[in-house]
């Protein structure tokens, strides 16, 4: 039995702290028993710097799978290669509107009490992914968001911007382990608007995400048959107009979903 362990097993014996030792020790039980875990990531948890333990959990094969937001997903890269640009903010519930506005001048997106560097951090990446997405739709290949992801850092296309231990990066490790990732909000990131944008421009000539299946294109279709009426409801769906235009190419018309929007 390690440290903290030890320290859980003798101190949390009540309340909260005894429910937190129950599911603790059957999480254990799980995979003694053979089992398999999947861990969902919900909230800003790769921002928070959840890869400090995660990572290691991916390695030791205590996690099997894991299904989290798209914001998740890229922003334990946007920490990888832009950590020392971060900037925390302790009283970020005492910030005027004037400082708000300071913070977006100086192109620092809040998420909480941590700003992430928009130059340092996201545009490091978008120009190597944006080249991926390209590339794949040249050559008619699909993927899933992870998996643009996971080929990038298999191939140290971004080593030379790290800066934090690559061991503390839970996509690392999940690219390692060719983790299976769900990301049933991709719409929810700043790469995911990247890609529909990118759609709608005509620089992706064609989608590459596995994002939308036939069933859901084929109901977006019923509940808006005239697209061109809805086009100022919804702006993404413009894309979806140009491309059913296309015959067979039509299945990748709605290529990002933005019902947020």
């Amino acid at each position: 039995m390690g440290s903290i362990s030890q320290f859980i097993d003798r101190h949390f014996r009540h309340f909260n702290a005894a429910v937190l030792k129950d599911a603790a020790d059957a999480y254990v039980a799980h995979l003694d028993r053979g089992g398999k875990m999947m861990i969902t990531l919900a909230g800003a948890m790769s921002t928070a710097e959840l890869g400090v333990s995660l990572a290691e959990m991916i390695r030791q094969d205590k996690v099997h799978a894991i299904t989290c937001t798209g914001a998740n997903l890229e922003e334990d890269l946007f920490n990888l290669v832009a950590r020392s640009q971060y900037l925390r903010l302790p009283n970020y519930r005492e910030l005027s509107s004037q400082q708000e506005e300071e913070l977006l001048r100086r192109h620092l997106n809040r998420v909480t009490d941590t700003c992430i560097p928009e130059e340092e951090a996201i545009r490091r990446i978008e120009k190597t992914v944006i080249d991926e997405w390209i590339t794949a739709a040249k050559k008619k290949e699909r993927g899933f968001p992870h998996e643009f992801l996971f080929k990038v850092l298999k191939e140290c296309r971004l080593k030379k911007f790290y800066e934090i231990d690559p061991g503390d990066s839970w996509m690392i490790a999940a690219a390692h382990k060719d983790l299976p990732v769900f990301v049933p909000g991709w719409e929810d990131s700043t790469l995911g608007n990247i890609y529909a944008a990118r759609c709608i421009t005509g620089a992706i000539t064609d989608g590459v995400g596995k994002l939308v299946s036939p069933r859901f294109t084929g109901f977006v279709h019923r509940l808006f048959p005239d697209r061109r009426r809805h086009r100022w409801r919804f702006p993404h769906l413009r894309c979806a107009h140009v491309k059913s235009r296309r015959g067979q190419h039509a299945r990748a018309g709605v290529g990002l979903f933005l019902p947020d929007q």
